[in-house]
């Protein structure tokens, strides 16, 4: 059966009050087919999130509804081992043991912080620097991260090959582990693989369907305005080491206000919306964005050093790219995809941007 992850937002929650609802789940659990695996607790944030075994969304609806009265504000279906490389397990804790009335109780909060690489896409690095040299970067940035995570006592949640995904109970520790790998991924090497590193912080479920998904979205964003040998930072993350001056690293870490890192979002978040269509142009982007020509080109320049024609160019290309490693697509079909208006002027674009021709790259893919 799917497994599924359900948030619900309860001022002045406590531990007690949690366990006691848990308990009246598991009363009530086999008669909606549910297996009520462990939930998570955070009095401070006020949230609550209960990971459940269920046929379907609904039968953890009414389960809920019947034994407590809480409906779940959202639900997502997850994977159990993606739960446990976030959230570090997927049952009650070890170390919970029930009390004379028979209560497990626990305070153990979901939030986590997670830091994000990314670095050129391996299969245009064998492109340009050779497979042996490509081979040879590729593993020695993967020893690098994995011994610095290992160091700091990271968790290893997703390696897609062109950047990683690392989850953290304390920030203090995130923070330290990014500016330890960027001071020991050499420049030159870090050049060559366009290696960028962000930290941000969340919950497992807010306004994406995927579990911590608005988290890594905004690190994959601020990854992308990185300068070489920068630590991107989020606000948050940045409030949370604040009184740590052990982790002054100076020109290294790259902060935004929360004011630009919600302009930031809304940037990328529009052209997420609006990438395939090909007629949205950049009159449609300062509509979506409610801004003139002149204040939208300041703003993407300021952000992310590109103008808006052309964030909307390498987003659409980069679009493409995907699409060509998920099936076995045409230059056409690509082209129409990904919002380009002719193939001949996305091969333009494509060789321009990555120095060979989409054919060249559908081959080196298959």
């Amino acid at each position: 059966m799917p497994i599924y992850m359900d948030v619900h937002i309860v001022p002045g929650v406590k531990a007690k009050d949690v366990a006691e609802a848990h308990y009246k789940d598991l009363v009530h659990q086999d008669e909606y087919r549910c297996k009520c695996m462990t939930y998570w607790i955070d009095e401070k944030r006020e949230s609550i999130f209960c990971l459940i075994e269920a046929p379907e969304k609904d039968a953890v609806k009414e389960m809920h509804r019947k034994a407590h009265g809480l409906v779940p504000h959202k639900i997502i279906e997850v994977s159990s081992s993606i739960v446990e490389s976030f959230l570090g397990r997927i049952f009650d804790p070890e170390d919970a043991t029930p009390s004379e009335d028979g209560l497990k109780v626990f305070s153990d909060p979901s939030f986590r912080i997670l830091l994000v690489t990314r670095m050129t896409d391996p299969i245009l690095l064998q492109h340009q620097v050779g497979t042996q040299k490509a081979n040879d970067l590729v593993n020695r940035h993967n020893e690098i991260i994995r011994k610095a995570l290992a160091e700091y006592g990271g968790s290893e949640v997703e390696h897609e090959g062109s950047g990683f995904i690392i989850s953290f109970t304390a920030a203090a520790k995130a923070v330290a582990c990014a500016i330890a790998i960027q001071r020991e991924m050499d420049a030159a090497d870090g050049d060559a693989i366009g290696f960028k590193i962000a930290i941000n912080a969340g919950e497992p479920i807010e306004k994406s369907n995927k579990l911590f998904g608005d988290t890594i979205q905004l690190a994959g964003h601020m990854c992308a305005i990185a300068k070489p040998q920068q630590v991107a930072m989020a606000s948050s993350v940045k409030e949370l080491v604040s009184n740590d001056h052990s982790l002054n690293g100076g020109k290294t870490l790259l902060t935004l206000s929360p004011q630009d890192e919600a302009l930031l979002e809304l940037l990328f978040n529009k052209l997420e919306e609006n990438w395939q269509n090909a007629e949205f142009d950049v009159d449609d982007y300062c509509k979506v964005m409610a801004m003139s020509k002149s204040q939208l080109y300041r703003k993407a320049i300021t952000l992310t050093g590109l103008s808006p024609n052309l964030l909307l160019k390498e987003f659409r290309l980069e679009k493409a790219k995907q699409l060509m490693k998920k099936k076995h697509y045409n230059i056409s079909q690509i082209t129409f995809d990904s919002g380009f208006t002719s193939p001949s002027y996305f091969t333009k674009c494509f060789k321009k941007k990555y120095g060979l021709l989409p054919m060249a790259y559908l081959d080196l893919l298959h």
